[in-house]
C-alpha cells in the first residue's frame, strides 16, 4: 500500500509502518485480536494515527477515544462551505473532544480533515438557536471565540469544563444569531497589524487554551504507560521499523 496523501510521482518516503512481522496479534483465548484490520497487518498503515493505534480498525481506535473523549464539544458555523472547517475538525480529533457541531449546511468541505472525521463524532445543527438549545438540554454553555464588541480576552478566561466552543465563518466571524447565545464570547489577543486570525488557528489556540485549564497529560494516545501491552508492542514494531516511520 502506498499514502494515498503522496502526490504522483512523488519520491517522498512512505508515512507510517510496513506489514506486522511475525505471528498476528491475538486475545488472551489464543483468537485474532479484534481490535486489529487483517488488511492493514498484511499490508502495512499508513495512516496519519499516533502508534498506539497502528493496525487498528477505525471501530475499534473510536471505541477506545470514546473510554476518554474530554468534556469539550466544538461547533462551526457553516454558511459559505468554508475550506477552514476542515482544520478545525482536525483539531478536535487531535484534543480528542466529546463532539463537533457543524452549524448552518449539513454538507461541508472535509478536505482540511484529512479523514480525521471518521475518529470523531460529527452532529449537524441547522441554526443558532438548535445548537442552544441542544447545548441548554445538555448543561453546557456556549462560549463563542471571536474578536466582536463585548469579547473578552482568552488569557485570563477560566473555560467551564464542560462547554461548547463555537467558531464563525473566515472573514465574517460568528453570526449575530450565534453571538446572541454565546455566554461569553472570548478573542485571542493579536500583536500585529491583521484584522483576524484564520479560523482553524484560532480554534488551535481556544482547544489549547482549554486543555491547559481541563486536559490531563497523562491521558495523551501518544503516550504509552506500563500497563498498556498494545501499546509496547506497536511501539516495539515502530521502534524496529522508525526508517519507514514518519
Amino acid at each position: 500500500m502506498t499514502d494515498p496523501l503522496a502526490a504522483p510521482g512523488s519520491s517522498a518516503p512512505e508515512v507510517g509502518v510496513g506489514p506486522w512481522p511475525g505471528p498476528w496479534p491475538t486475545g488472551p483465548d489464543g483468537a485474532p485480536d479484534p481490535r486489529y484490520d487483517p488488511e492493514l497487518l498484511a499490508h502495512g498503515d499508513r495512516r496519519n494515527v499516533v502508534d498506539r493505534y497502528r493496525y487498528w480498525t477505525v471501530e475499534a481506535i473510536v471505541a477506545d477515544l470514546d473510554t476518554r473523549r474530554h468534556p469539550l464539544h466544538v461547533a462551526i458555523e457553516n454558511w459559505a462551505h468554508d475550506l477552514n472547517i476542515g482544520s478545525v475538525v482536525r483539531t478536535a480529533n487531535a484534543f480528542n473532544v466529546a463532539g463537533v457541531h457543524v452549524v448552518g449546511r449539513r454538507r461541508w468541505n472535509r478536505r482540511g480533515a484529512m479523514v480525521t472525521d471518521r475518529y470523531l463524532h460529527v452532529h449537524h445543527r441547522p441554526d443558532a438557536a438548535a445548537l442552544a438549545a441542544w447545548a441548554a438540554d445538555a448543561g453546557m454553555p456556549v462560549i463563542g471565540v471571536d474578536n466582536v464588541p463585548g469579547s473578552v480576552p482568552i488569557e485570563g478566561y477560566r473555560f467551564p469544563e464542560r462547554c461548547v466552543l463555537v467558531l464563525g465563518q473566515e472573514s465574517t466571524g460568528l453570526t449575530p444569531a450565534m453571538q446572541a447565545v454565546c455566554a461569553d464570547v472570548v478573542h485571542i489577543s493579536q500583536h500585529g497589524s491583521t484584522r483576524s486570525l484564520n479560523a482553524g488557528a484560532a480554534a488551535a489556540i481556544a482547544m489549547h487554551a482549554w486543555a491547559l485549564q481541563h486536559a490531563r497529560p497523562g491521558a495523551a494516545a501518544g503516550i504509552p504507560t506500563s500497563t498498556d501491552a498494545v501499546s509496547g508492542a506497536v511501539g516495539g514494531h515502530a521502534g524496529a521499523a522508525a526508517a519507514e516511520t514518519r
